[in-house]
């Protein structure tokens, strides 16, 4: 199955390295409205701002976590349902489930490649429009 690719994504991480690495598979995946965050706090701000149809975060990052963004954007009204996938290097069972509880759709470990992140965005879409 294949998605519009005009959806807005907003990608959270604190490691600009990875921020760079997101965005170049992004647009290599074909997605071009697109915009990066540092971190949680960051990344709330621009929700405010600006309506996002699909969020990628990490977990670990200082200043607010994946975790809390998650959790607090699920408290928004424009958020319930939104996709918010984890791209992480969290891999335990106990920090997936802690995802699960707080709205996380979908969960990728770190490393990734460009075909894992398409594939990965492709059926947490699926996920969220069966």
């Amino acid at each position: 199955m294949d998605f519009n690719r005009n959806i807005k994504i907003l990608y959270v991480d604190d490691s600009s390295t990875i921020r760079e690495m997101v965005e170049s598979s992004l647009i290599e995946i074909g997605y071009m409205n697109i915009q990066g965050a540092e971190d949680g706090i960051e990344a709330l701000a621009l929700t405010v701002e600006e309506d996002y149809d699909f969020i990628i975060t990490d977990i670990n990052m200082p200043n607010m976590d994946g975790i809390e963004l998650i959790s607090k954007l699920r408290d928004t009204l424009d958020y319930m349902s939104t996709p918010i996938m984890v791209l992480t290097t969290e891999w335990s069972t106990e920090m997936k489930d802690k995802g699960k509880q707080v709205g996380a759709t979908s969960w990728i470990v770190k490393p990734f490649d460009t075909k894992l992140l398409h594939r990965a965005i492709l059926e947490t879409l699926e996920k969220v429009n069966d």
